[in-house]
């Protein structure tokens, strides 16, 4: 394939651009739409197959965690990296790369013989969507030269991630159902077939100089992967064991050692300066919080309604359509309820409705209505898809001009780090409890505690919320 062979050069002046880019470029956009799609679609459509991938490999609660945190986990840990890549050899051919990657891992999911496989399958996966997640954004920057329509192209790249979320579980449940859980990865190779025969349009992207933190990279997925295997299999086995004793204390020493890395390194991937606006810290911790809650709430319930209630893949996929067929439109009263009342009226207003949302499920029960509880989780994914908009925006315009690219990804890391600890977290829950109904309300009770405590964190922030951070 020429775009994966053929360096990228930049042979026209700086600040121009290709006619192509003047008036927009479809192929662009539709490469990147694509692939952003998939991105979010795998989050997602694997969760309500678990059932069916534990009955067909084997490997009990904790194997089944890493099927989801696999994924999830090495996109977070990749994605601060990801951004200092694709300016290194250019958003084409490292889009590209991570199509191609994504492609290939998608069918070793769908052909896995075993969940060892599997899982690292899934980590490949997650080390691909890392790479095409910025590289895709980068690709309508460069595509669109003009504001406006950017702004626009943004906006439909965008929507392709909210529908993305929101086919995941329903999609996941048909293909289960009629064809077998390993469709749910084979779907992703047509459409990734086409984002490449798009991107085969797409001009080279300019290549810029930029240097990777290593040590910085290292130590953050060794942080992150020791912190996750030491929750999963804390929770399966017991935290008292010397392996999850060993495994928690590597995650604190790689910690610090991430923080020295980022405190004394000359070009760090996490700009540790950023942290002393108050704007930024909060905003953080509140996505993480958020796509804790609903990571972690369509992880428990897709357990919950096919193994408590006997529902089947498609049954127990369509009952998630409530909680997610509404996400784009809130998404566009987020953006207008900040413009009228500030980013923290929605931001506010969104962990409320959540946090709401997740205590009336506590009052789930044997012989509640499954339609019932769909109609609680509704929600917990209307009070994210309020927030999320009005946080980014908030956070964005809390940094300089030249660290949003930055401020972006550790964001957007954070939350995925948020999902991947809450699957964890919730999984050993569900192990450890009596019932799967006890450890069901735990989590709920956790994760609702969390976004109550982060409301009140957004509360302080400034009502206008445009405090720049300092460089």
């Amino acid at each position: 394939m020429k775009f994966l062979l053929k360096p990228s050069r930049v042979t026209r002046p700086a600040g121009s651009a290709p006619k192509a880019a003047r008036g927009g470029s479809p192929a662009v956009l539709g490469a990147a739409l694509l692939g952003f799609f998939l991105i979010c679609l795998d989050a997602l459509i694997v969760t309500v197959a678990l059932p069916g991938i534990g009955r067909s490999l084997g490997g009990g609660m904790s194997g089944l965690q890493w099927v989801v945190d696999g994924y999830t986990l090495v996109f977070a840990a990749l994605m601060l990296s990801a951004g200092a890549l694709s300016d290194r050899i250019g958003a084409r051919r490292a889009y590209g790369g991570g199509l191609v990657a994504f492609a290939l891992a998608s069918a070793t999911c769908g052909l896995a013989p075993s969940l060892g496989v599997l899982v690292a399958a899934r980590l490949v996966q997650g080390g691909a969507a890392a790479v095409m997640m910025p590289t895709s954004l980068a690709l309508v920057r460069q595509g669109f030269a003009d504001q406006a329509k950017r702004a626009r192209a943004i906006a439909v790249w965008t929507v392709g991630g909210a529908v993305a979320v929101a086919a995941g579980p329903v999609l996941g449940g048909a293909l289960t159902a009629s064809l077998g859980w390993r469709w749910i990865f084979f779907v992703n190779l047509p459409a990734g077939l086409l984002a490449l025969a798009l991107l085969a349009r797409v001009p080279a992207s300019p290549r810029l100089s930029s240097r990777l933190d290593a040590a910085g990279q290292v130590t953050a997925m060794v942080t992150m992967g020791a912190l996750t295997y030491g929750v999963i299999e804390g929770g399966a086995g017991g935290f008292g064991r010397p392996s999850v004793v060993a495994s928690l204390l590597v995650a604190a020493a790689a910690a610090g050692a991430f923080l020295a890395a980022q405190a004394k390194g000359a070009h760090p991937m996490l700009p540790l300066p950023l942290f002393r606006s108050r704007v930024v810290a909060v905003s953080l911790v509140v996505g993480f919080m958020l796509n804790a809650a609903y990571y972690g709430g369509v992880f428990v319930f897709s357990l919950y309604l096919q193994q408590e209630r006997g529902q089947t893949a498609l049954h127990a996929g369509l009952l998630f359509i409530p909680m997610t067929a509404l996400v784009a439109v809130v998404n566009l009263a987020s953006a207008k309820l900040a413009e009228l009342f500030g980013p923290r009226v929605p931001m506010v207003a969104g962990q409320l409705v959540a946090t709401a949302g997740l205590l009336a499920l506590l009052t789930v029960g044997a012989h509640t209505g499954v339609w019932s509880v769909a109609a609680l989780m509704v929600p917990v994914g209307l009070g994210g898809a309020l927030a999320v908009p009005a946080l980014t925006a908030l956070l964005l315009d809390a940094v300089p001009g030249d660290r949003a690219g930055t401020a972006s990804a550790v964001l957007n890391t954070g939350r995925q780090v948020g999902g991947a600890i809450a699957v964890a977290a919730f999984g050993a829950l569900l192990s450890g409890a009596d019932t799967f109904l006890t450890g069901m309300r735990w989590s709920m009770s956790l994760a609702a505690a969390g976004l109550l405590l982060t409301a009140g964190a957004t509360l302080t922030l400034p009502r206008g919320g445009r405090r720049a951070a300092k460089s």
